[in-house]
């Protein structure tokens, strides 16, 4: 499974926690290291490119991506961004379009579990194990993404069935599996 999968899968869920009442009903965690996860519809699909979409040209740069990946996994590199441009990039032009970016989506409809790991490291800033309103939002905020502190917290709220305050991996894994019905 690529990075691109997986800061697709990310990105997807992000936007999934905006309608907490969907993520009430967990789906069960297989134990088999790939789990299903909900495929977004077409408005979600189309504001996570959007997101990407930058210059608003109706296609994905080199450049536009490294702006997104940089705001969520510093660590990131043009190596990185190329090996997803490998998979994404299918007319070969070098760039993502809408239609090739649905199906890099499509095709990893499937994480395995260590994408799921991946992505929660992502959002788990301070690296204790478990992920705080306070990381969800300046994660939101490098996303550009408007969202409030309290907004924050509900999300928190939605996934933490332990009820702790905070978003654990058994959470986050039960949320990122959850089907979207």
């Amino acid at each position: 499974m690529s990075l691109t999968t997986t800061y697709l899968d990310m990105q997807y869920n992000i936007k999934f926690l905006r309608k907490p009442s969907r993520i009430l009903s967990f789906g069960s965690r297989q134990n088999s290291g790939s789990l299903p996860v909900p495929e977004p519809n077409t408005d979600e699909m189309r504001q996570i490119f959007d997101k990407f979409d930058i210059d608003r040209d109706g296609k994905i740069s080199h450049e536009e991506y490294k702006v997104i990946i940089r705001a969520v996994q510093k660590d990131s590199t043009s190596k990185d961004v190329q090996k997803i441009f490998e998979v994404a990039d299918l007319d070969g032009d070098g760039f993502i379009s809408y239609e090739e970016f649905v199906n890099v989506q499509k095709r990893g409809g499937v994480l395995k579990m260590v994408d799921i790991q991946n992505a929660f490291r992502v959002f788990d800033l301070n690296g204790d194990g478990k992920i705080s309103e306070e990381e969800i939002f300046e994660l939101m905020e490098r996303l550009g993404e408007k969202c409030s502190l309290q907004d924050c917290r509900k999300m928190v709220r939605a996934v933490d069935t332990n009820h702790d305050g905070f978003v654990d991996i058994d959470e986050f894994v039960a949320m990122m599996t959850n089907s979207a019905n």
